[in-house]
């Protein structure tokens, strides 16, 4: 009769081979390379801009973007780091989401559809009216359907948004047909 073999003296796994195998279960790695690719983007745009036109202090335009392309690389690298120690991201463990469920195809497609009317529109009617047409057609396709205060709320953001950003920021926004009255 010979001995059952004992569970806890099991041969040690073997090292993975291959690269794919050695990257099994780590998907952040994923998130790393996208953040690295989008730091390297920010930084290349930012060093290269022309700023001499906007220069008004110590502080010009590249300095923003060059501390978020530099935080990028940073959280990239601090990121895959911790991957490769071993670190797993924890679980969701509050959401209550199917994920056997599809995603919600019609929410993305009128988002996206949106946000490009009102690139196509902030020339020709202004940011007031395309952002006010954006913001209610945000509301709407994220699922409000309260017809009568999301125009108000819409036009009220977009004029708020525009006088932020074109007279108390003094980045110009177009006015559009609009310019006489605002």
């Amino acid at each position: 009769m010979t001995p059952a073999p004992d569970p806890t003296s099991a041969a040690a796994p073997t090292p993975p081979s291959g690269l794919a195998e050695r990257l099994r279960g780590r998907s952040e790695l994923g998130v790393c390379a996208l953040l690295l690719v989008l730091g390297v983007l920010v930084l290349t745009d930012a060093l290269t801009m022309d700023a001499s036109f906007a220069q008004r202090g110590p502080v010009g335009p590249k300095t923003v973007p060059v501390v978020v392309g530099a935080g990028l690389l940073l959280v990239a690298v601090l990121l895959a780091v911790d991957v490769l120690r071993g670190g797993r991201g924890e679980a969701e463990g509050g959401e209550d989401i199917d994920l056997s469920a599809p995603g919600d195809w019609r929410t993305v497609l009128l988002l996206a559809g949106v946000f490009l009317g009102n690139a196509v529109l902030i020339q020709p009617l202004g940011f007031p009216i395309s952002g006010a047409l954006l913001f209610w057609g945000s509301a709407y396709a994220l699922g409000s359907r309260s017809f009568s205060r999301d125009p108000i709320v819409a036009a009220v953001l977009s004029v708020v948004t525009f006088f932020v950003f074109d007279r108390l920021l003094s980045v110009p926004l177009p006015g559009g047909p609009l310019m006489g009255v605002l």
